[in-house]
């Protein structure tokens, strides 16, 4: 079953068993017949409502993510917990309307029969579409190609394993070796196709969506070569519990069938705090853009006066997984800037800089036409600061991991940006990057809403250290 067709399933069986939810919870509250309950105009409009409500509510809590070979459990689980705060704050908002309107209405105590049935009802239909994957899974349907990385008892393990569990979904189509004279050799009929320093050729010619890494301690280097020649592919990889000191902060760890391992780059913000940033950036931006809007005019104008050319500096960045969009900012250098050198960092007293240019990069106005970028979703307030595609190509290829930073958003500001200083030279890009990385690992609300505040800070005290 493909992604589309699991969350069209779901959806579908949502909306059936919400809605038979709100039917059940009405027929009790109306105290009236089934068939003038379907007369009732407030069934379908408050339905429709409520409906809105538990779309949004499951989808903040990541209810509609893939759950490929997952615990049922795991995901009933969640939803006891999801609809029972889901429907508190609905308790909550009937009790106040009924304070309000001077009545007491037996509502809120119906609002638990109301959640007995969401939870029945929509439990029901979430396990009949599991049920139903993993039946489409024991026939060859939307079984999931699998590397193993590592010729060796571990890796033989992990292969009888897969074979065992035929409900994992996974079917191991050849070993990645180390060492080259393992290379031809089979086990259980799946032979070693090739070496590491291939692996990216192999996944793309075998088409192959996970990776299980089966690595001895001492090849914690090839540990990163695989990391680093699979980071820009479509594929999921996971290790065995040996090397977790190599990733501590990066792998969250799951047990299938008994056997351990552990995700590597995972979506670490849980899918509501992903919709509370992105909602933050909407707000911030627009707000933002608003009160800044006389510092907007003025900062244009004396732009203007000083130097020919145009206000805005545009200039292609690297976004989201390597997607290139034109960042926006107030011109603080000569037009021709970069005429006779070509692409080249900005250093910290750079003679191209304007005199208005100067003060604007001071007190960071430069940074302010941005806020367009964010609105459009190109960028967020905060996330490792977007570089250009030249360098990028430029950086990855001296630094390991170097293309890790575009996994998530750019950001108008960042951890780099307010531990370290300008990029002057490799060894600074090298220390910025331990920075993003560390953000990466680590986004949260609490990290982001850090961040801001040490950003103003700086601003306010002219310490800051922003490209």
């Amino acid at each position: 079953m493909t992604k589309r067709a699991e969350r069209f399933l779901l959806l579908l069986t949502d909306l059936m068993t919400i809605n038979l939810s709100w039917i059940v919870y009405s027929y009790f509250r109306l105290n009236v017949g089934i068939f003038k309950l379907f007369g009732e105009p407030s069934l379908y409009l408050a339905g429709a409502a409520i409906y809105a409500y538990w779309f949004l509510v499951f989808l903040a809590v990541g209810l509609y993510e893939s759950w490929f070979a997952k615990s049922r459990f795991d995901e009933i689980s969640t939803l006891l917990k999801t609809t029972f705060f889901g429907v508190l704050f609905l308790f909550a908002a009937i009790f106040i309307d009924d304070i309000q309107q001077g009545v007491a209405s037996d509502a809120r105590f119906l609002i638990f029969i109301y959640w007995a049935a969401l939870f029945t009802f929509v439990g029901i239909g979430r396990l009949f579409n599991r049920t139903l994957q993993r039946k489409l899974l024991f026939k060859g349907i939307g079984r999931r190609k699998v590397f193993i990385v590592g010729f060796n008892e571990k890796g033989k393990e992990i292969h009888e394993m897969l074979l065992k569990y035929r409900a994992l979904g996974l079917d191991p189509v050849g070993y990645i070796a180390v060492l080259p004279e393992n290379v031809g050799k089979e086990h259980m009929g799946i032979k070693v196709l090739g070496r590491t320093n291939e692996i990216k050729d192999l996944i793309v010619k075998y088409n192959v969506k996970e990776l299980i890494i089966a690595l001895q301690t001492k090849h914690e280097d090839v540990f990163l070569e695989v990391l680093e020649n699979t980071q820009e592919l479509d594929v999921r990889i996971k290790i065995s519990p040996d090397l977790y000191e190599i990733v501590t902060g990066q792998a969250r760890t799951s047990q299938i069938y008994g056997m351990p391992l552990i995700d590597i780059s995972p979506r670490l913000m849980p899918e509501w705090e992903k919709a509370v940033k992105r909602g933050m950036d909407i707000v911030l931006s627009l707000i933002f853009l608003i009160i800044t809007l006389p510092i907007t005019i003025i900062t244009a104008i004396l732009i203007k006066l000083e130097s020919p050319g145009p206000v805005l500096f545009k200039q292609e960045r690297a976004g989201l997984n390597g997607k290139p969009f034109m960042m926006y900012k107030f011109r603080s250098m000569r037009a021709d800037a970069e005429k006779n050198t070509g692409p080249v960092w900005a250093q910290k007293n750079d003679p191209r800089v304007t005199r208005v240019g100067k003060f604007i990069r001071k007190v960071r106005i430069d940074e302010i036409p941005q806020m367009i970028n964010i609105l459009k979703g190109e960028m967020s307030l905060v996330g490792p600061r977007p570089e250009r595609p030249v360098f990028v190509e430029k950086l990855s290829k001296e630094i390991p991991l170097y293309k890790k930073r575009l996994t998530v958003r750019p950001g108008l500001t960042g951890w780099a940006q307010v531990k370290h200083k300008y990029d002057e030279t490799i060894d600074d890009v090298r220390t910025k990057l331990r920075y993003d990385l560390f953000y990466i690992e680590n986004m949260s609300i609490r990290m982001d809403l850090k961040i801001m505040f040490r950003t103003v800070f700086v601003m306010l005290f002219g310490l800051g250290h922003y490209e």
